[in-house]
């Protein structure tokens, strides 16, 4: 089961982006994986935030 990694750690993830820094690049420098800076990167663009979404419970 993964883990919620902290908002301060999104943040700081996705102001490297907007401030000019690849996605990839961003990554690296915080030490999260690729995808995870992506999908914070198109939360924040969708949505205002990056904050997480729920953990478990029903999907239905």
């Amino acid at each position: 089961m993964s883990k919620v990694l902290s908002m301060d750690l999104r943040e700081r993830v996705v102001g490297a982006i907007a401030a000019g820094a690849s996605c990839r690049e961003a990554a690296a420098r915080f030490g999260v994986s690729a995808a995870s800076a992506i999908r914070w990167r198109q939360r924040q663009k969708a949505q205002g935030s990056a904050r997480p979404g729920p953990l478990g419970g029903d999907r239905r």
